[in-house]
């Protein structure tokens, strides 16, 4: 195959010409209630060609067999030619990489059969329809997934890479009368079966959450100190500040350009943000994008200053600034766009008994249960949470959902925990219809004043 690459990489005609195939394998099985909705599996291969003509721009052509790969090439550079960009495109410089990365799971699914998976993922939703008679309803879905790539440039670059990932969510609904709840958690990683065996607690805790739910009172509205655990810290990090330093985002938009000013000040000298592809073990996490970058830590924020953006080569040429492996591909139908890989807040030094100490009445907000952003704008609502009163946690509350804007909440945190954490959740990011892709987000428990919280 690598012969075959090479040699469509050599036919073409354009200015630059990189091959990403894909061979992949997945496997998935749910329940809705005590149903079995779903189980499965798909083995799915392909590949695209993009091709660059600098002064006019991108053709791309996907394909399902080998047999047709200089046709295809001919036909990306032929959607090269009648494409028209309005100033030249270059990509920033990388050097040549050739490699081959291997991974080794302590229990690989693919050797695992479906009815065993079945059966571990029908114990689960057992454990969540037997946590007491308010549980009315269930959803848990076990899957994995693995895949082999390659991908190859006109520059020199080939690369074998292992994909490997596995997941289990689990959402339990409680019902009491007309109030009905419903409790989220999951976990996920790029390891193998061994990973998604002895969830019984996880499983207990999103049916916990649920009937405990039916419990809370709605949270009063009003402007309120937030303590924000690991969960919402880190969703908050990438769905309100990451997309925003997404390069093709910024280039792209006037307004996203001015407010992203690097030098700009987003907070107090104790936050610090970076998004790092290279930290093993997490889904966001591959030594290569899918242009061939290495991946590596980018520093986006450094005491309080915006300093970083993530790129690809494209975008890192318009803006002279340098790519650090952020050019990802849901699969091999869509070609690379910007995207985040593990974005976090760098751990601080305040304990999460100090964190709290200082509070009369605020509260603790802890997971997501959805999210929407506007530019600088954004709405979030936890998965639950609790009021804060003297000092000390208290009752449960519902329904809490933190509106704000970006730069006044971001300057308005003035602790960060000593408790970092890798969020291992299911799910992916959402961006140009390539959804989901797997990320990761990471955080310590963070203190924001004057939050406002919508509510009853």
């Amino acid at each position: 195959m690598q012969e075959q690459i090479q040699q469509a990489l050599k036919h073409s005609r354009a200015d630059y010409t990189e091959i990403r195939v894909e061979e992949r394998e997945t496997t998935r099985v749910s329940f809705r209630g005590k149903d079995l909705e779903n189980a499965g599996g798909n083995l799915d291969k392909g590949g695209i060609v993009r091709c660059l003509i600098r002064d006019h721009g991108w053709g791309v052509a996907t394909f399902n067999n080998l047999d047709d790969l200089l046709t295809k090439v001919d036909q990306a550079y032929e959607c090269a030619r009648v494409a028209h960009n309005h100033e030249p495109i270059s990509l920033a410089e990388t050097e040549p990489v050739q490699d081959t990365v291997r991974v080794s799971m302590q229990r690989d699914f693919r050797d695992v059969s479906l009815a065993e998976k079945k059966a571990l993922l029908e114990k689960y939703n057992e454990v969540m329809l037997s946590s007491g008679d308010k549980i009315v309803d269930t959803n848990a879905v076990y899957a994995d997934d693995f895949t082999r790539m390659i991908y190859a440039n006109s520059e020199g670059t080939f690369i074998e890479e292992e994909r490997p990932s596995v997941s289990l969510r689990c959402v339990a609904c409680a019902h009491d009368g007309e109030n009905v709840q419903q409790a989220l958690e999951s976990h996920a990683g790029p390891y193998g079966f061994e990973y998604v065996i002895d969830q019984e607690e996880l499983v207990r805790k999103a049916a916990r959450h649920a009937i405990e739910l039916l419990d809370a009172q709605p949270v009063k509205g009003g402007n309120y100190t937030v303590v924000a655990d690991q969960g919402l810290a880190g969703l908050f990090v990438h769905e309100a500040f990451g997309h925003m330093s997404e390069a093709d985002f910024i280039y792209e938009n006037p307004k996203a350009r001015e407010m992203m000013t690097l030098g700009r000040r987003f907070g107090s000298d104790i936050l610090q943000v970076y998004d790092d592809g290279s930290v093993p073990g997490l889904r966001g996490s591959h030594p290569y994008d899918d242009e061939g970058t290495p991946s590596r830590r980018n520093i986006l924020i450094k005491d309080g200053i915006l300093v970083g953006r993530m790129h690809s080569r494209e975008t890192a040429a318009k803006m002279d600034e340098k790519p650090l492996g952020n050019a990802r591909a849901l699969n091999y139908r869509f070609p690379p766009i910007v995207r985040m890989t593990n974005t976090a807040i760098e751990n601080g030094k305040t304990s999460f008994e100090d964190m709290i100490a200082e509070i009369k009445l605020g509260i603790y907000a802890c997971d997501a249960f959805g999210g929407e952003t506007a530019l600088e704008n954004f709405s979030f609502s936890s998965g639950y949470a609790y009021m804060i009163r003297d000092g000390k946690i208290a009752e449960m509350v519902k329904d809490v959902i933190l509106a704000g804007n970006l730069f006044t909440t971001m300057m308005n945190i003035d602790a960060i925990g000593n408790d970092f954490q890798w969020l291992m959740f299911s799910g992916g990011c959402g961006k140009g219809n390539q959804i989901p892709l797997p990320v990761g987000m990471g955080a310590p428990h963070i203190r924001i004043q004057n939050v406002v919280i919508g509510g009853k």
